[in-house]
């Protein structure tokens, strides 16, 4: 995993299209401004995560890893 420091109205690239910026902080809060081309999904983790577990209830495929990955995830 890469980590940077950024300060508000900094930003990172992702390849060429997109862009990440600090746009406040609020405490143990900040809110970030994130510029991709249309056809790049964005979602919050918990939101992918039911997104990728009804997709797989969906296809019939066992969501234990998908239990797994959301327990793991919210440790973090």
């Amino acid at each position: 995993m890469l980590v940077l420091t950024r300060k508000i109205n900094e930003a990172i690239k992702i390849g060429d299209e997109i862009e990440v910026k600090v746009l406040g902080i609020d405490g143990d809060q900040i809110k970030l401004g994130i510029s991709a081309p249309k056809h790049v999904d964005i979602h919050r983790m918990e939101i992918y995560l039911d997104i990728q577990e009804q997709n797989s209830e969906a296809a019939g495929v066992s969501t234990d890893l998908i239990h797994l990955l959301k327990n793991n995830t919210k440790k973090d």
